[in-house]
C-alpha cells in the first residue's frame, strides 16, 4: 500500500480564490471532537476551530480555540500573514496569503506549504488520539537568515452550536494564569484551555486584543447570524532558522498529557493510520489511492463518545467499550439510524470487527421498548427514540457483522432484544409504529413527528411526514423477520414458524398493495393521509437492495429502470423526481428554504449504495461495471471536505456539494460498494 499521500492541491493567488474559501480540511479525535477550517486559513463557519473539544455532558462539544493568527517576517521583509483573517479585519474573510503555495494530505493529516524568494515554510495540524489536544507545527524548511514568527491564538468560549455572536462568556472574564513555560485561559464554567510552545524557545507578550467583527461567510449564507467576535491575551514570538520547527500546543487536558516534541506523536500518529491501512482487507482491491483515503476518512466517524463518561467507565469495568459512530461532520452527533447503516463500510471492510462489535452491543444496551435511539443530543446522557426504521436497520448491521466475522456469540447475547424488537412491533409501540393486523404491514406516524430517514422539520413543519406505510419500513420490516426467523432456526427457537409467518403475510402484502401499474413503480406510502403517494422516491430501492428482497423478481428492472431515469446522479440519488411538484432542485438558503428541499429532490450520497446492490441484483452482467457508478466520488473528494464526502449535493449539475463537509454513511456505502464489487 502506498503513502496516501494524495489531494495535492496548488493554489493561484491571483486567480477566484472563492473555491479555496470553501474547501475545508477536517481532523477528528476519536472522542467526537475535531479541528477544523479552511484551506486558505480563515474560519467561515461557527464551527470551525482549531479544537472543538469533546467535553463531558452537559458541556458537549465546545469550542475552545477558534483560530491562531499567523505572522511571519523574514528577516528584514515585511510582514506576513499567513492565514485570512487578521483581528484588525473589518467584517471580511480576508484576501488569499500571497505566499501559499499548496495543501496536500499526508496519510489524512492536512499539510500547508508556504514560499517566498527568502523562505520557505510547512505547516502541519495534528490531533491527538482520544484527547482534547491539538497541535500546530510550523516547519522552516529553507530560509535567506532567520525568520519570526508570532503565534497569536485567538479564543471564544462557546457551544459547538451556538451562534457566532453568543455571550456565554464575555471578555472581561477571560484571564490567564503562567505556571511553567504553560498559559492557561479561563473563562466562564469551562475549563481551562492550556497554551505551550514546544519544539522551540519562545516568548509570551501580553497584548490583549478583541475584534467584535469576524465575518462567518457561511454562517451568512445559511441564514444565521454571521458576525462573531474573537479574543487574544497576547502572541508567543518564535525566531527560527532554516531546518529548525516551533510547535503551538492546545488542549482541555492535564499538563502531564502535553506531548514533549511535535515529532514523536506525529509519528505515532502515522504509524496508527497506517495499521488502519494494512489492517482493511479492502486494501488492496482496485482502486488503491481511492479505497486508503476513503479508509482514513472511516477512522474520522467511529468514537468513544467523550461527552458520555459515566457510561464509558462502566463498560470498560465489564470488560467492554462504548462505541458509536459519529453521523456527519461538523454538527452531527450519533445517530442510530446512521450508525446502523455505516456499520459495514466503516468497520466490516476495514478490518474492525471488535469495534463493530462494541457498536452494535452498545445500542443494544439501548433497546426501550422496541426501539433503539434515534439520536443522542449534544449535551445529554440519554438518546431520543422518535424513529421508525433504526431499530430495522440494527437487524441490517447484525447481519452483516455475523456473516463477516461469525461471532455467534454476540448473536446470542442480542438475540433476546430484536425478539423483543419484533415483538413491540407486532404488538404496537411508541409513535404509532405497530403492524396492521388485517395486512401484516408496518405502520407509522404521530403529528409533529418525523419517523422515516426523511426527517427534516423546521419549527412545527414536518416536510414529509410520510405517515402511514412507508415502502422502505416495510421493506426493512420484512427483511429484519427473515433475519430473525433464520438465526431461530439455527438456534433451534420454536418461534421461527411465527415469525416466518409474518414475514410471508407481510411479503404478499406488500406486493400486492405497493405496486403501482400505473406509474411502474412503488407507492412511496400508503394508508397515510394522501391514502396514496405515488411520489417517485429512493425509498422503493430497499425492496430490491436488501438481503432478503421484500419485491417480487417481475418488478425489480421497472422499478430499478424508474430510478435510474429520474433519480441517478454521479453523486448519488435525488430524493425526489424532477417531475413532481414538490422537487426543488437547490438546496441553500436560510433554514427553512434548506429544510424545504432536503428530501425534495436533493441528492443524497449514501442511497448509491443500495442503488448498486439493486442494480447488480437486477442485471448480474453489470457488476463489472460499477465502478463507474462511484466515479464522481472520487471527483468530489478534491471539494468541500477534502479527503471525504459530503452528506448532499444539488439535483442538478454542477452538483454543488452541501450539507456535512464529511458524512458516515456516504463514506461508508461508497466503501462498502468498492469492496464488495471490486
Amino acid at each position: 500500500m502506498k503513502n496516501a499521500l494524495s489531494r495535492l492541491i496548488s493554489f493561484d493567488v491571483s486567480g477566484n480564490n472563492d473555491s479555496i474559501l470553501r474547501r475545508e480540511w477536517l481532523q477528528a479525535n476519536g472522542l467526537g471532537g475535531f479541528s477544523s477550517g479552511t484551506l486558505a486559513g480563515g474560519v467561515t463557519r461557527r464551527y470551525h476551530g482549531l479544537l472543538v473539544a469533546a467535553l463531558p455532558a452537559p458541556l458537549g462539544r465546545t469550542v475552545m480555540l477558534s483560530r491562531v493568527q499567523e505572522s511571519i517576517k523574514p528577516g528584514n521583509d515585511n510582514i506576513i500573514l499567513l492565514n485570512t483573517q487578521d483581528l484588525g479585519d473589518n467584517q471580511t474573510d480576508g484576501t488569499m496569503c500571497q505566499c501559499i503555495e499548496s495543501f496536500h494530505l499526508d496519510t489524512g493529516l492536512p499539510v500547508w506549504t508556504y514560499q517566498t524568494d527568502n523562505f520557505k515554510l510547512e505547516k502541519r495540524i495534528l490531533m491527538l488520539r482520544n484527547k482534547n489536544t491539538v497541535l500546530v507545527n510550523y516547519h522552516l524548511v529553507k530560509a535567506t537568515g532567520t525568520v519570526e514568527i508570532d503565534l497569536r491564538p485567538a479564543v471564544h468560549f462557546r457551544p459547538l452550536e451556538a451562534s457566532v455572536n453568543n455571550t456565554t462568556v464575555e471578555d472581561s472574564e477571560y484571564s490567564v494564569v503562567a505556571k511553567d513555560n504553560i498559559y492557561q485561559i479561563h473563562g466562564g464554567h469551562f475549563p481551562p484551555l492550556l497554551l505551550k510552545i514546544i519544539d522551540s524557545e519562545s516568548t509570551f507578550n501580553i497584548d490583549n486584543r478583541r475584534n467584535d467583527n469576524i465575518y462567518f461567510r457561511l454562517e451568512y449564507e445559511r441564514g444565521y447570524a454571521a458576525v462573531g467576535k474573537h479574543w487574544s491575551p497576547g502572541f508567543f514570538k518564535t525566531i527560527l532558522c532554516a531546518g529548525q520547527s516551533t510547535t503551538i500546543i492546545a488542549s482541555t487536558e492535564t499538563a502531564d498529557d502535553l506531548p514533549v516534541n511535535f515529532a514523536d506523536a506525529y509519528t505515532h500518529e502515522i504509524d496508527r493510520r497506517k495499521k488502519l491501512l494494512a489492517l482493511a482487507p479492502i486494501a488492496k482491491k482496485g482502486n488503491e489511492q481511492l479505497i486508503a483515503e476513503l479508509i482514513l476518512a472511516a477512522d474520522q466517524f467511529i468514537i468513544t463518545p467523550g461527552g458520555r463518561v459515566e457510561e464509558t467507565e462502566r463498560a470498560r469495568a465489564a470488560g467492554e467499550e462504548v462505541k458509536t459512530i459519529i453521523a456527519g461532520y461538523h454538527w452531527f452527533t450519533d445517530w442510530g439510524r446512521d450508525t446502523m447503516i455505516s456499520l459495514e463500510g466503516l468497520t466490516l471492510t476495514t478490518g474492525r470487527h471488535t469495534e463493530a462489535r462494541y457498536i452494535l452491543r452498545t445500542f443494544a444496551n439501548y433497546v426501550r421498548d422496541g426501539l433503539i435511539p434515534n439520536m443522542f443530543p449534544e449535551h445529554d446522557k440519554t438518546g431520543l427514540y422518535h424513529t421508525a426504521d433504526a431499530s430495522l436497520w440494527f437487524f441490517h448491521a447484525l447481519n452483516r457483522y455475523v456473516k463477516t466475522t461469525q461471532d455467534r456469540a454476540t448473536l446470542r447475547v442480542i438475540l433476546p432484544k430484536l425478539i423483543s424488537i419484533v415483538e413491540h412491533h407486532l404488538a404496537g409501540t411508541r409513535f404509532n409504529i405497530a403492524v396492521d393486523p388485517n395486512d401484516g404491514l408496518l405502520q407509522q406516524g404521530e403529528e409533529g413527528y418525523q419517523l422515516t430517514w426523511m426527517d427534516a422539520k423546521v419549527n412545527d413543519w414536518v416536510v414529509t411526514p410520510r405517515r402511514g406505510k412507508a415502502v422502505e419500513l416495510n421493506a426493512l420490516w420484512f427483511n429484519a423477520l427473515r433475519l430473525l426467523e433464520n438465526w431461530l432456526i439455527e438456534e433451534r427457537d420454536d418461534r421461527a414458524y411465527t415469525i416466518g409467518q409474518h414475514a410471508q403475510r407481510a411479503q404478499h402484502s406488500f406486493n400486492e398493495r405497493f405496486w403501482n401499474p400505473i406509474n411502474g413503480y412503488l407507492y412511496d406510502v400508503i394508508d397515510g393521509p394522501e391514502k396514496l403517494d405515488d411520489s417517485c422516491r429512493p425509498n422503493q430501492i430497499f425492496s430490491i437492495a436488501l438481503d432478503h428482497p421484500v419485491l417480487d423478481p417481475q418488478h425489480w428492472k421497472a422499478v430499478v429502470e424508474q430510478v435510474k431515469k429520474h433519480l441517478l446522479t454521479p453523486v448519488g440519488l435525488r430524493s425526489l423526481s424532477p417531475q413532481h411538484r414538490d422537487y426543488k432542485p437547490n438546496y441553500d438558503g436560510d433554514l427553512f428554504t434548506r429544510d424545504a428541499a432536503y428530501h425534495q429532490g436533493t441528492v443524497w450520497a449514501w442511497l448509491i449504495g443500495p442503488y448498486i446492490d439493486a442494480w447488480v441484483k437486477t442485471y448480474p452482467e453489470e457488476r463489472v461495471n460499477v465502478s463507474k457508478l462511484l466515479s464522481g466520488f472520487e471527483m468530489h473528494m478534491n471539494d468541500a471536505g477534502v479527503g471525504s464526502i459530503s452528506e448532499i449535493f444539488d439535483a442538478e449539475p454542477p452538483f454543488t456539494p452541501r450539507g456535512c463537509i464529511a458524512q458516515a454513511w456516504s463514506v461508508a456505502e461508497v466503501l462498502r460498494c468498492l469492496a464488495t464489487y471490486s
